[in-house]
């Protein structure tokens, strides 16, 4: 990992997003706590995700220009998101990490800058 590139690029840019997203996706629904969560044609979420991460990992601001400010928070509100989605979440990132091979120190690096906002959209207990 270069500490003077932004995580977009130690990623390997956007070629590297699509390919997470791809891996990511899939591994979402199918599993049993999320996956009920989104929609059957998953494709538009796809792509908004491979927006969103590009700009949250210091690429092109792809998700701003699109739809304006992410306000993440407020888009998931009306899905009840519990301290076990928000792991669930991150146990099918951290998977399709290491499916498309990202190196150890950047995969860790990338869940941790996840886990905030993954944390950040719970809003239910149960």
């Amino acid at each position: 990992m270069n500490p003077s590139l932004s995580i977009y690029e130690n990623l390997g840019g956007e070629q590297t997003l699509h390919k997470l997203v791809e891996s990511f996706y899939p591994r979402v629904q199918s599993h049993p706590l999320i996956g009920p969560l989104f929609p059957q044609d998953i494709s538009d979420v796809m792509e908004k995700q491979y927006m969103f991460l590009s700009q949250f990992f210091g690429g092109p601001s792809l998700y701003s220009d699109e739809f304006g400010h992410p306000m993440m928070r407020a888009r998931h509100l009306p899905f009840p998101i519990t301290e076990q989605h928000a792991k669930a979440w991150l146990h099918c990132m951290d998977e399709a990490l290491i499916d498309i091979g990202v190196e150890e120190e950047l995969h860790h690096f990338v869940i941790k800058r996840l886990s905030g906002p993954a944390h950040h959209f719970v809003n239910t207990e149960s």
